[in-house]
């Protein structure tokens, strides 16, 4: 029997019993493409590879006609459940317990996608056909490498010369409770990765070698004192973490003869990319000048930069702000937080083809042991994004 396409509660039922942990479908976007065709969507899917990576399935759909184009986006794919013993309940049965549904992918995203789907369901029943153009693109890779899923798609359609008008990325973006906070922007994200060659000896024998962690430490302190900068208007400071350290060396009485260090940096709107690198790049040169010892060779250093920068954003669109505050308040009183606070996610690709905010659930549970989302939630959920549906298009919902 069909999933009724307005009702959130079934269709993230269904959803959260297909496994589809990354890079596998298991059956998600089968079920998302077939509650879309029900509204006469037109679907396309999109699968692309990478070679050396897994074949990631993509979907795209659109209904309507000429006029405003609005675009949702979204990710069926789920983290790894973990320890399933440690579950109150199998992590993709969708049990619900002290009104609360359990399962992985809860929050992170499929009641999301749930909610958008049901939204959009009650909004046509409401309305009638939108004077404008509703699309969808969910993905199967944004939780792994994320080479083969938006970014790919937003690619094709571009070259098929498929515009947007604006953006909900239904991620979840709540701390605490529904309508607590809307992501307007992010900050940018770029990983760099520190090499220092030396020569390797006995440690009896320094003199006949030269260990490269006498630089490698004061060039790693060098990126993190003093600190970039100290936030602006919109944005928290930003900020430079070493995540690992690594010799190569499994013997206690050798000096190595490298020394590697892989650093990520989350920046704010006082830099770009390429003023960052700067930056960087001139406080381990200072660093490894200063380090230098007498009689030895200057020190012999790289840094290697991650081949693809997220630059950072800000969305400054009135009417796709303004139309989901609103929706917000109407529903749940509060108003919303504008924040440019967290860390990536798919928006990061979008923002270059039109503006986004994201917009989604409490994230308290995403990726933990028994993920879950009240079922109050997620009807809240669905009620905003109907009222924001409606208001974008510049309609009016009874509901």
């Amino acid at each position: 029997m069909p999933i009724k396409p307005s009702d959130p509660i079934a269709l993230l039922s269904a959803l959260i019993r297909c496994p589809s942990v990354t890079p596998d479908e298991a059956g998600a976007l089968d079920l998302v493409q077939a509650v879309l065709e029900q509204h006469a969507f037109d679907v396309k899917r999109l699968p692309f590879q990478t070679d050396g990576q897994p074949r990631i399935d993509n979907l795209y759909a659109t209904v309507g006609t000429d006029g405003p184009h609005l675009l949702f986006a979204g990710h069926t794919d789920v983290v790894p459940p973990g320890d399933e013993n440690a579950w109150s309940s199998p992590p993709f049965d969708a049990v619900i317990r002290d009104g609360a549904m359990v399962g992985r992918g809860a929050v992170d995203m499929k009641g999301g996608i749930a909610a958008f789907l049901a939204a959009y369901a009650r909004c046509v029943e409401t309305n009638g056909p939108l004077p404008g153009r509703v699309s969808l693109l969910i993905t199967g890779d944004e939780e792994g490498p994320a080479l083969d899923g938006t970014l790919r798609v937003l690619q094709w359609l571009s070259e098929h010369n498929v515009h947007f008008d604006a953006c909900l990325v239904g991620e979840p973006t709540n701390p605490n409770a529904v309508g607590d906070m809307i992501k307007i922007g992010r900050r940018g994200s770029h990983t760099g990765r520190l090499t220092v060659h030396g020569t390797q000896g006995h440690v009896a024998y320094p003199h006949l070698a030269d260990n490269p962690i006498r630089a490698l430490v004061p060039m790693l302190d060098a990126l993190m004192n003093p600190p970039l900068d100290e936030g602006s208007e919109r944005f928290q400071p930003s900020n430079l973490e070493i995540t690992t350290i690594d010799v190569g060396n499994p013997a206690t009485n050798v000096i190595p003869a490298e020394a590697n260090a892989v650093f990520n940096v989350r920046f704010d709107d006082r830099w770009s990319a390429a003023t960052l690198v700067a930056e960087i790049e001139k406080r381990l040169a200072t660093a490894a000048a200063n380090a230098a010892r007498p009689g030895y060779a200057p020190i012999d250093w790289s840094v290697k930069w991650a081949p693809r920068v997220s630059e950072v954003f800000v969305t400054h669109d009135e009417k796709l702000v303004g139309t989901l505050a609103k929706a917000v308040e109407t529903v749940t009183g509060r108003t919303p937080e504008l924040s440019t606070s967290g860390g990536t996610s798919d928006a990061r690709f979008i923002k270059d083809h039109c503006p986004v905010v994201e917009f989604g659930l409490v994230g308290q549970t995403m990726h933990k042991i028994d993920e879950q989302v009240p079922l109050a939630d997620l009807e809240r959920l669905t009620a905003i994004y109907e009222r924001f549906i409606a208001g974008w298009f510049g309609l009016e919902s009874d509901r």
